[in-house]
């Protein structure tokens, strides 16, 4: 593809250079794409890996210097404007065209910047968040010129050893850095309102899918997010773990999930507000033909909202709630037993005792464990030591599953096996 065969004013044809510099780029990529890495070896993989990264950067750094330079492109053509032409001619999204446009005026604005994106020193991602929080320096009334070079000096030095999200949170902050006796108040200024913002934009909606799942959505501050991406986190990753050396690989945003789950179920509900002098609690509302069935279905609350059996029982366990048992006249024949859940220092007697997950295939720490009845409480178990053991959430609704069985080995452990279906 020519980009140009006029001749200039010296009597060259600069379209000729282009077209060579792109055949020779072109040529390169395809002898690269023409080979197989599975046969490369780790260092050369490693070489292409980094040299890619900084080649990108150069790449990011010509376009944006063409796209600053493409009006009488939008002219020749008619366009708009240049996205309009990436859209009609190279089918860029329209957002995304606009966001190229921009970066590459604000670019344009900062030799610094540029300076680094054709070294490969700043990459695109960091050359739009250095722009953007110099931008912010620019329009800040109390920051003067000085602060801007300065700002995009120490930004641009950043970006050789921070990522992305990481100049971002340091571009949020970098007049503070800058002059922290003039800026600082201002900072702290600034991340009240954030704060304040957050907090009015904050909220949570759940929607039933009718499937046995409910999906929730729902805004927090940034802190709030952050502290709850490590609460799951630390929940998931030994799980994760757990379920690759037991070979049943998850999807990381599943375990995530599950990991959300177990927050809400272990929840303290003594932090709970109290209504009428009573902790909230959840009533479960089942005949006591179905507790003690693998199939049976159990009501949830006052709302006639349903789970099986089985779930009641594992919520049982260690859930906060109170199982109103009926009869065959659905009279209650039994509303909870306060002796039902393990007493805390049971649950720390089982810690010292069981170090873990029970399942003989788990090695969950004792943290991420709950406390099961062996004879369930509906059969009339004891909430004793030698009626409990620890298991993990996912080891917990194993063992409530009606698919699997379990025997106990001398040792203590749970051995699982699948049960065999007939007919």
């Amino acid at each position: 593809m020519s980009l140009g065969r006029d001749i200039d004013h010296w009597g060259t044809n600069p379209g000729d250079a282009i077209d060579a510099a792109l055949q020779a780029i072109e040529t390169a990529l395809q002898e690269l794409l023409s080979t197989d890495p599975a046969y490369w070896r780790t260092s050369q993989k490693k070489d292409l890996l980094e040299r890619l990264e900084k080649l990108q950067a150069m790449q990011a750094a010509l376009k944006l210097r063409v796209l600053a330079a493409a009006g009488d492109i939008a002219e020749e053509t008619g366009a708009k404007d240049v996205s309009g032409w990436l859209r009609t001619e190279l089918l860029v999204d329209k957002g995304v065209a606009r966001s190229q446009i921009k970066l590459a005026a604000g670019v344009a604005k900062y030799d610094l910047v540029a300076a680094g994106l054709a070294e490969g020193v700043v990459s695109q991602d960091k050359a739009r968040v250095i722009t953007k929080a110099l931008d912010a320096v620019e329009a800040d009334p109390a920051a003067s010129g000085e602060h801007l070079v300065s700002a995009e000096k120490m930004l641009v030095d950043y970006a050789a050893w921070m990522t992305a999200n990481e100049l971002k949170n340091a571009g949020r902050r970098i007049l503070a850095e800058i002059d922290p006796a003039r800026f600082e108040a201002a900072e702290a200024k600034a991340l009240q309102r954030e704060e304040e913002h957050a907090a009015r934009r904050t909220f949570y909606t759940a929607r039933d899918n009718g499937d046995g799942t409910i999906d929730l959505h729902a805004r927090v501050s940034r802190a709030v997010g952050m502290r709850l991406r490590t609460i799951l986190d630390s929940l998931a990753q030994p799980r994760k773990l757990s379920a690759e050396n037991k070979g049943r690989k998850a999807p990381y945003d599943r375990l995530l999930g599950q990991a959300f789950a177990r927050v809400i179920e272990t929840y303290d509900v003594d932090l709970l507000p109290r209504h009428g002098g009573h902790g909230t609690t959840v009533f479960v509302t089942m005949s006591v033909d179905d507790l003690r069935k693998d199939l049976g279905t159990a009501a949830l609350g006052f709302d006639g909202d349903q789970i099986t059996a089985a779930e009641a029982r594992r919520m049982a366990c260690n859930a906060d709630l109170v199982p109103v048992v009926l009869g065959t006249d659905s009279e209650i024949l039994d509303l909870g037993r306060t002796a039902r859940l393990a007493h805390p220092i049971q649950h720390r007697a089982l810690r010292l005792r069981d170090k873990g997950c029970q399942a003989e295939d788990c090695d969950a720490p004792a943290a991420w464990t709950e406390a099961h009845h062996l004879t369930p409480w509906s059969e009339g178990g004891q909430t004793n030591l030698a009626n409990m053991v620890l298991l993990c959430p996912s080891d917990h609704h194993r063992i409530h599953d009606a698919d699997y069985t379990y025997e106990r080995l001398p040792d203590g452990r749970i051995r699982f096996a699948r049960r065999t279906r007939t007919g």
